[in-house]
Parts: structure tokens; sequence; C-alpha cells
């Protein structure tokens, strides 16, 4: 498949299962990442690998945060079980700095980048994957059980696996119909 083609027919696989991306494919989706553009070359990004028992870790966290903030049983079941919809999960932080050239904003896109950079990384090579966000992306026991500073910010979890089904195509979307010209 070629780059165009790639981007052209990008979209999520929710539906995922083993096996995740082998030691080699998971080296070039983070090296992708790693391409995206950055200003001032802060690298404003960590990415925290959960598989294997990475997952039950992670939903351990998902679930202490649902049982500090409240939720009933129904939901700290669930949050539990939500890194186990893939063979691998991976949460990209958004880790800013102040700048005087680099806004905190770009600092988030540029990590948001790397989402898709490594999304689409994982879908050259056969991969399906899913970004997540949701409100424990903005849960402040999740940031501090992750070891997150106060100015992190999780830009999404990136569900990585392979396709449980092939999905037939989504109609493509005119991008013009979203432009304007000066």
């Amino acid at each position: 498949m070629n780059a165009l083609d790639l981007l052209l027919t990008r979209q999520s696989t929710p539906r995922l299962t083993t096996p995740g991306p082998t030691e080699e494919q998971l080296e070039v989706i983070l090296n992708a990442a790693a391409r995206v553009p950055d200003h001032g070359a802060l690298t404003p990004w960590e990415f925290i690998i959960a598989h294997n028992e990475g997952l039950d870790k992670l939903g351990e966290v998902f679930k202490q945060a649902a049982q500090n903030n409240g939720s009933d049983e129904a939901f700290i079941e669930k949050a539990s079980n939500m890194p186990k919809r893939a063979p691998m999960v991976i949460t990209v932080v958004a880790k800013t700095q102040d700048h005087q050239k680099v806004p905190v904003l770009e600092q988030h896109l540029s990590a948001g980048c790397a989402v898709m950079a490594m999304q689409q990384a994982a879908f050259a090579q056969g991969l399906g994957g899913i970004w997540r966000t949701g409100p424990l992306a903005f849960n402040a026991d999740v940031h501090k059980l992750l070891g997150l500073s106060e100015q992190d910010q999780i830009v999404g979890f990136l569900y990585l696996g392979t396709p449980v089904l092939n999905a037939p195509l989504k109609a493509v979307k005119a991008g013009q119909q979203y432009a304007r010209y000066l």
C-alpha cells in the first residue's frame, strides 16, 4: 500500500485480537512517532506501552481511578477490562514545557500527530488500531497512577492488534467541502 492509499483509506479498527505488534513492528511504530513535526525539537511526548501483564496493570489503574471517582460497580468492572480490548495499548502523553517560541497547544498537537503516525505505521504493517480518549484520559487519578506530572496530558490510548474482521471501507469524504479560500 502506498502512502496516499494509506492516508485516504484510514479508518479505525475497534475490534482487535492477537497477535499484537511484534518487537520489530513496534520499533517501526515508535520510530514513525518520533518523526512527527516537533517545533524546537522538544520531543513533547512519552509513550507508555502496555501489553501482556502491562494490560492488567493499566486495567488496575483504570479500576482505581473509577473507584476513586465513585463510579458504580458496572463501570468499575468495565474500566478494569478496557485495556484488554487489544493485545497492546500505548498511552500517549503530551509532556509539555514552557518555551517562548513553542506554545503548549503546539506541543499537544505534536503529541497528537505522534498518535496518528503510530496508527498509520501499524496499518502499513497489516495491523489494526483505534485511537481512544474518554474521561480516563483526563482523570487526575489516572495521571497520578501513571506517574505523570501536573502539566502532562494524555492525548490518547492507542489500541493495537490484529483486526478481528476486515470492515468495509467507509465512504470517502471529500475534503474540499471543508475548505475555503481567501
